[in-house]
């Protein structure tokens, strides 16, 4: 057998092991037919043959991001104002404002990654100051966290929000002392909105999903798991496109699809069945027991400090929760849940432990997802339930500390944001960004997850936590293909495998910590193609 591409390097690593080796990788047709010493792997050549000789720099499994919103994320990365950087809330509808007459065909202005805290404000913007700059046509801007949005009278008229608007279900429009909309919307509240703004065509979703694979193969990111976004964002689900571009040949990225868990196992079923391929599986469900710390909505077992009166909420009753979650745990469906608050995530316990008990013990995999606040308790529940702890490092630089310091008691601050207490207690992690919460880059989440550096890249958080450069790719690949149970055919670099493979412009090994940021993908491959190449020396 001879290989099509062979790619050899000084640091191979194959994820096997905790360093890089001296190893060259040949592939055949979509395989990995071997792993071995340059010498070895000779034997696979013949005039064909590709070889690419990538010197000292790293040779990885591609990434697998375990927890993404592919559309979401396209939307905001392309079509979208971006308000991270914003300084205040003016400034933000400076910039929506700019945006709009740039694209005055725009019919919805849509915006993401403002954050009121960052701006050091105490209180929500309101809609009347988006008015002041465009009165006219409809502005939606949601929040870094994607669980509430700011909105402009245009929107919510267009919407149909008025005073006498009631709340839905785990949703909150922010009214003022008149009962007026202030133009906040809160978790399922966005919907009242979303369903307008997010009503594309399919021929931009087909662009949307296009720009997406191409972001993905340039930043190595061979894999992904697309979670469902919650009611605020259904309308952008982008199944449809997905199985068209399956079914033509055109996915470069790996897409495992998780449906909301809300009883319709008929459904359930139905696109499990319809979504079964190599590079399109419907993998599990996914739904949210809670919501964010900075919103309040996060469920706590105490009272938040800065707002006594709540500990946050859930999203269904406990009930309705346990019965969707033994129902679907019997049908062998793998379980994703949002949990946030330290009392999520006893729940998210307690429920799959409540499902094990009634339909009997069987690897699962099922998995809690984020876990900013945890009690020490609960911790070791993970590894004897068998519940993989899923965490996105770098979601502890996303905003300044005190979104969750001034709201929780100083016997918690240990227990915000962990990361190595779970590899210490024998867990497999699945490392992922939430994209578009934060970038897809993967390197962010590495530098993160071994720094614990804070939102100022000066000051670490919780040192305690820092993981190792081994262990964060790792989670980056084997960890995350565990998840969705195909670590028997990628997220190692192993004879048999699928050739999904990355070379970093460096070796990660080799450089200081800083340096991480600063490192680029040159060549990906999935499937056995090169879907991304920047610069790569061929002999």
């Amino acid at each position: 057998m001879k290989a099509d591409i062979i790619i050899q390097s000084n640091a191979v690593f194959t994820g096997i092991k905790d360093h890089p080796e001296k190893l060259s990788i040949a592939v055949k047709d979509n395989k990995i037919i071997d792993v071995d010493t340059h010498a070895a792997v000779k034997k696979y050549i013949d005039e064909e043959t590709r070889i690419v000789d990538a010197e000292d720099k790293l040779v990885m499994p591609g990434f697998f991001d375990s927890h993404i919103h592919l559309m979401m994320g396209s939307l905001f990365n392309h079509y979208a104002v971006p308000l991270s950087d914003t300084v205040s809330a003016e400034d933000a509808a400076e910039k929506v404002k700019a945006y709009a007459d740039e694209h005055p065909d725009a019919a919805w202005i849509i915006g993401s990654g403002w954050d009121y805290t960052a701006w050091g404000d105490n209180d929500f913007p309101d809609r009347y100051l988006l008015d002041q700059y465009i009165p006219d046509r409809p502005v939606f801007l949601i929040h870094a966290e994607a669980h509430y949005g700011w909105v402009n009278s245009k929107a919510i008229e267009i919407a149909g929000i008025t005073k006498d608007t009631a709340n839905p279900d785990y949703g909150n429009i922010y009214k003022d002392e008149n009962g007026e909309p202030t133009g906040i919307l809160i978790e399922s509240a966005m919907a009242l909105v979303g369903k307008y703004a997010y009503d594309f065509p399919a021929e931009q979703k087909r662009q949307m999903l296009q720009l997406f694979l191409d972001h993905a193969a340039s930043l190595g990111v061979t894999s992904v798991n697309d979670l469902y976004m919650s009611r605020a964002h259904e309308q952008l689900q982008g199944y449809t496109v997905f199985k068209e571009f399956d079914e033509k040949n055109q996915l470069t990225v790996r897409i495992h699809l998780y449906p909301p868990l809300d009883g319709d196992l008929e459904k359930a079923a139905e696109l499990r069945k319809t979504f079964n391929s190599p590079n399109l599986k419907m993998a599990g469900l996914k739904q949210f027991i809670d919501g964010v710390v900075t919103g309040y909505t996060a469920y706590m077992l105490d009272p938040y400090k800065d707002k006594p009166e709540t500990r946050g909420e859930i999203g269904f009753s406990e009930e309705q929760l346990q019965e969707w979650v033994t129902a679907a745990d019997k049908e062998g469906y793998q379980i994703k849940f949002h949990t946030i608050g330290d009392g999520a995530v006893r729940l998210g316990l307690d429920l799959y432990e409540h499902a094990q008990k009634e339909n009997g013990k069987r690897d699962s995999r099922h998995t809690l997802e984020h876990i900013e606040v945890i009690s020490p308790e609960d911790i070791p529940r993970f590894r004897e339930l068998g519940v993989m702890p899923s965490v996105q490092p770098y979601h502890m630089a996303l905003m300044p500390r005190e979104s969750h310091t001034e709201r929780v008691d100083e016997d918690k601050f240990p227990y915000l944001y962990p990361n190595a207490t779970f590899f210490n207690e024998g867990n497999i992690m699945p490392y992922s960004s939430d994209y578009p919460v934060i970038p897809l880059n993967p390197m962010l989440g590495i530098y993160h997850a071994v720094t614990r550096k804070d939102y100022t890249l000066v000051d670490t958080w919780n040192e305690q936590e820092k993981v190792t450069l081994a262990q964060a790719l790792k989670a980056y690949t084997y960890g995350s293909a565990y998840s969705v149970f195909r670590e028997n055919e990628i997220g190692t670099l192993e004879k048999g495998k699928l050739a999904d493979i990355v070379i970093l412009d460096r070796n990660l090994f080799d450089i200081p910590e800083k340096e991480i940021l600063d490192t680029n993908v040159e060549l990906t491959i999935v499937d056995g193609q090169i879907v991304y190449e920047k610069a790569t020396k061929t002999v």
